[in-house]
């Protein structure tokens, strides 16, 4: 698939299927994250690779982190935020170093995390799998960080749910560049 058509028909894939993810297709997304431009050459990003029972237990995770903030949480409600790792036989939390160094400034590894994850949503696409990049209260919560072994003071940028699509979806088409763009001379 030529590189703008890939582009231009990219897009999230709420439902995918649950089989398995080969292994080496995994490499092949962290392979392609990893082209992802970052200035100074720092390698911000951490990539936490997660399938079967990891997606249960993150579940747990965040469910338990739920009942805490909001203790009157009903269980049903609870089920629910257990089950969201579930919905994509492989997910990937994305993760941004804090800077080393003086001449680090942070927005640069968050962009660079950022584009690494595009990166693999692309070659997702590419490979013929589905991805949805997904954040919500879990992408900020200490526990979470913590399971995921990210420090409490590292970003959390989202989650990668990635498997083969579950049929045909229709998607609309994506607003112009037109509106947002200032042209100067």
């Amino acid at each position: 698939m030529e590189m703008l058509e890939l582009i231009h028909n990219r897009h999230s894939t709420p439902k995918v299927r649950p089989d398995p993810i080969p292994h080496d297709l995994i490499e092949k997304l962290l392979s392609a994250a990893v082209q992802a431009p970052n200035h100074h050459r720092v390698r911000p990003w951490r990539f936490i690779v997660m399938q079967e029972r990891a997606r249960e237990r993150l579940g747990e995770v965040m469910a338990q982190s739920l009942k805490r903030r909001l203790p009157d949480t009903l269980e049903e409600d609870l089920a629910v935020e257990r089950a969201k790792p579930l919905r994509a036989p492989l997910l990937i939390a994305v993760g941004v170093d804090k800077p080393t160094s003086p001449k680090i400034v942070e927005i640069e590894n968050v962009c660079a995390a950022a584009a690494a994850a595009q990166n693999m949503l692309l070659a997702a696409q590419a490979l013929g799998l589905g991805g949805m990049w997904r954040t919500g209260a879990a992408a900020t919560d200490l526990d979470v960080k913590s399971f995921l072994g990210l420090a409490h003071d590292q970003h959390l940028i989202g989650f990668l749910y990635i498997g083969y699509p579950a049929g045909e979806t229709q998607f609309p088409e994506r607003p112009s560049f037109e509106d947002r763009t200032v042209w100067m001379g």
